[in-house]
């Protein structure tokens, strides 16, 4: 029963800073948020930005699970196995959302010109216009945070994150 409430207490909590960052007001307990969820709190907004103007632009058939695949195809064509380590999941779930795509129009598959046992998820002509969506909002969504942090900031904080991602998974240092 006392893990129940301090688990609840946590989540009311958390509830409570998510409500307040998600109307762009900073809050005391920021500074013992954990690093990971500093990060994850924007790009889930971003997110939602994006797949809001999706589905109102007329892709309201695209899921959340879909798009964080979909958003990893090359512009070559990215093969099954490797969309599903990106993305972390199962090649087995990787599989299924592809196929949704495939027959909801977004992407095809084709043979890989390097290995003919092997097929590539291509983008298609509607997941392109698609892609368009996304970008404008991925834009402004940018910029937003550009002005909000004034282009030093923005520099520095692209640079740093660009330089955590250069890390090799498991690093330590």
């Amino acid at each position: 029963m006392v893990i129940y409430l301090q688990w609840s207490v946590f989540l009311t909590k958390l509830s409570a800073a998510e409500q307040g960052r998600s109307r762009g007001v900073a809050t005391d307990d920021d500074a013992g948020t954990n690093t990971g969820l500093l990060l994850y709190y924007p790009y889930r907004e971003m997110e939602r930005q994006v797949m809001a103007a999706l589905h109102g632009a007329g892709f309201e058939d695209l899921s959340f699970a879909q798009a964080r695949i979909f958003q990893r195809i090359g512009p070559e064509g990215t093969r099954v196995v490797q969309l599903a380590q990106d993305a972390g999941v199962t090649k087995q779930t990787a599989s299924v959302l592809v196929q949704d795509l495939e027959q909801e129009g977004y992407v095809v598959r084709r043979p890989d010109p390097a290995d003919a046992r092997a097929r590539l998820v291509v983008v298609a002509a509607r997941g392109r216009a698609a892609q368009a969506v996304a970008a404008g909002v991925v834009a402004a969504v940018e910029e937003r945070w550009r002005r909000k942090l004034g282009a030093r900031r923005w520099a520095a904080l692209r640079r740093a994150l660009a330089e955590l991602h250069e890390d090799p998974p498991g690093a330590t240092g």
